[in-house]
C-alpha cells in the first residue's frame, strides 16, 4: 500500500460530491434529518469498515457525521482510503 500523491487525491475526488482533502485526510461531513439517521449511518459504515479492514475516524453531531479518511501507518491518504469513500458515496449514502 502506498500513499497518492496530491494530484492523484484531487483527481479521484473531483468526481465525489462533497469530499476534500485537508490534513493528509479525506473527508465529508454528511447531514440526516434526525440523530438516530447519523447513528444508523455511523452503524453501517462500521460494519463495511471492518469488512475492509480500513476505518475512517468518525465524529457525530446533532443530525450530522463528519467521516475522515487516512492511513495511519503511511501518514497521508492511499487508494484503499479513495476506495472507502467511493463505498461510501456508492451504497452508503444518507
Amino acid at each position: 500500500m502506498a500513499l497518492l500523491n496530491d494530484s492523484e487525491i484531487q483527481s479521484n475526488l473531483d468526481s465525489m460530491d462533497g469530499w476534500v482533502f485537508s490534513n493528509n485526510s479525506i473527508c465529508k461531513e454528511f447531514l440526516f434529518n434526525d440523530y438516530m439517521g447519523g447513528i444508523e449511518f455511523v452503524n453501517e459504515l462500521a460494519k463495511v469498515a471492518e469488512k475492509n479492514n480500513h476505518h475512517p475516524d468518525i465524529t457525530i453531531g446533532w443530525c450530522k457525521v463528519t467521516i475522515s479518511f487516512t492511513s495511519h501507518d503511511l501518514g497521508g491518504v492511499s487508494a484503499e482510503c479513495v476506495s472507502m469513500a467511493k463505498t461510501v458515496e456508492n451504497s452508503l449514502q444518507p
